[in-house]
């Protein structure tokens, strides 16, 4: 069995490696003369999305039976938010953020169908943190790869019982496969994982995370994936705060809360909540847990910059 293992997961990194490749020359052809739409934006001259593609079609095919058709839920959703990405719904949001959210119900939906309880909701509620980690080159496969080789060390430590007759850590590995086959052009910048990469790439980490030993792994997982992100993109999100939200010092706590509430989806329900208003925080322990920016309303008006009045930048800074 073990063998089989192992010649399947080469078949399947040279089909992540070679597929991946084939896909990303192909986007640039089209896009190039104007026939991939949001499938080709206009960044750095021009960088193909929705590459993930290539990682949803061979998760879709090659993940455990039944946990596959979650792979496939969202993986069709996430598509159609990159195909549609930021035009406006008569709904009041955009068809994208629409689409996503169709995706992560249906995902629950099919969760609880399969006997996963409230583990299908934090399952679904992995597409937020990996969405928001895929906002620059390499950060999602990063935090991919790390996690999937804690997730195996923990599978092989706890002894995780066997799913459809393959050892536990066969999901966690055939995600690592599939993610270092298409990784290298996303470190080089040259790729866009887009909505339906990084999607499908949340799904199949939470099941791996519950298969190591149920919700509470699925949970504690989530934390610690949510935390590395945040840690990753630390120095991005510092400039974003500052130069977009008018949090001047930003702490590890707001960068944990962005990662975990932030985004179009996040700021949409701060909307809904909050309407036109902003509530400061003043308390140091809630300022260091990131309740700065849990309450913080990008939809309010801001008379001035968001930060302690006690606070002091340097030149420079």
């Amino acid at each position: 069995m073990y063998t089989s293992i192992i010649i399947a997961m080469i078949f399947v990194f040279i089909l992540s490696a070679v597929g991946t490749a084939i896909v990303n020359i192909i986007f640039r052809f089209l896009g190039k003369r104007g026939y991939m739409g949001n499938l080709f934006p206009n960044v750095r001259g021009g960088i193909p999305r929705a590459v993930g593609i290539v990682p949803f079609i061979l998760l879709a095919l090659y993940f455990l039976p039944g946990y596959n058709s979650l792979i496939l839920i969202i993986g069709v959703f996430a598509l159609i938010d990159d195909i549609m990405g930021r035009k406006k719904s008569p709904f009041g949001i955009e068809w994208g953020q629409l689409s996503r959210g169709i995706g992560m119900i249906l995902v629950m939906a099919f969760g609880f169908s399969m006997g996963l309880g409230v583990s299908a909701i934090f399952i679904a509620l992995m597409v937020q943190p990996l969405n928001i980690s895929d906002m620059q080159p390499g950060s999602t496969c990063i935090v991919t790869l790390i996690m999937c080789v804690i997730s195996m060390v923990m599978m092989v430590l706890f002894a995780s019982p066997d799913v459809a007759e393959l050892p536990a850590f066969y999901t966690p590995l055939l995600l690592f496969i599939v993610c270092i086959g298409y990784s290298p052009l996303d470190f080089s910048g040259k790729i866009m994982l887009g909505e339906v990469g990084n999607h499908v790439f949340a799904i199949a980490l939470g099941v791996s995370f519950y298969l190591i030993g149920g919700l509470w792994s699925l949970i504690l997982l989530f934390i610690v994936t949510t935390a590395l992100i945040a840690f990753v993109r630390r120095n991005n999100l510092k400039v974003f705060f500052r130069q977009k939200l008018r949090l001047l010092d930003p702490t590890f706590g707001d960068y944990f809360m962005d990662v975990l509430t932030g985004g179009g989806l996040g700021d949409l329900f701060r909307k809904w909540i909050f309407k036109n208003k902003q509530y400061e925080v003043t308390n140091p322990l809630l300022i260091s847990l990131g309740f700065r920016r849990l309450l913080y309303n990008p939809h309010a008006y801001h008379p001035k910059s968001y930060s302690p009045s006690k606070s002091k930048l340097r030149l420079g800074e």
